[in-house]
């Protein structure tokens, strides 16, 4: 009898024991789900915010693409052309940051799963400061003084229009990288229009 009561007791003892640990258990359960999503929330919306971008940053990046290869090919005919050391280091610091831009343009379109402008594709009419065939014609058969001109003339158009499409970015993107490269752009570029105008003795 002793035997049976004491292995009793044994099992009355783990039966409470079980479901104490039942018990605990389902309350820190309960405290994990309620402090769980919120705890994970900021790491789990952080790589969405990161890669957030909309029509405004898509169409930023395609337009300021093909908008800045014809910035390089204008300022690749300066070495050879100009006559002014003025002007030749205004188209050898246009090439190098256009390019750059180009490069991480092009890498956004593609993280973002667009496809990047092809190459040729700086023609496209309408777009804001774009030359015409023609002018890039007057201007690749230019030289001198005349070069020097004529230069500046256009690229302070071209400038302007990557200017007026960096405020649209600015005021409706939301990718956090185009928008400080629009800002870059409205800064840069309003800079060297004013030297330009200078140079042309406009201001």
């Amino acid at each position: 009898m002793i035997s049976k009561r004491s292995l009793l007791r044994r099992s009355a003892a783990a039966t409470v024991a079980v479901s104490a640990a039942l018990v605990l258990a389902a309350c820190g359960n309960g405290n994990d789900a309620s402090a769980g999503p919120t705890a994970a929330s900021p790491s789990a919306s952080a790589p969405a915010s990161q890669g957030q971008h909309n029509a405004a940053d898509v169409a930023f990046a395609k337009g300021m693409i093909p908008h800045h290869r014809q910035g390089i090919e204008m300022a690749g005919l300066a070495p050879s052309r100009a006559q002014s050391a003025e002007v030749k280091k205004l188209a050898e610091d246009t090439k190098r940051a256009q390019d750059s831009q180009i490069k991480t343009l092009s890498g956004m379109l593609t993280s973002w799963g667009e496809q990047v402008p092809a190459e040729g594709s700086h023609s496209a009419h309408g777009m804001a400061g774009m030359m015409s065939p023609q002018e890039m014609e007057n201007l690749k058969n230019s030289s001198g003084a005349t070069f020097d001109t004529a230069f500046m003339k256009l690229m302070i158009k071209h400038h302007e229009g990557a200017v007026e499409m960096a405020k649209t970015e600015k005021a409706q993107g939301v990718f956090p990288d185009a928008k400080i490269m629009a800002d870059a752009i409205v800064t840069s570029h309003s800079a060297e229009i004013e030297q330009m105008n200078k140079l042309l003795g406009r201001s």
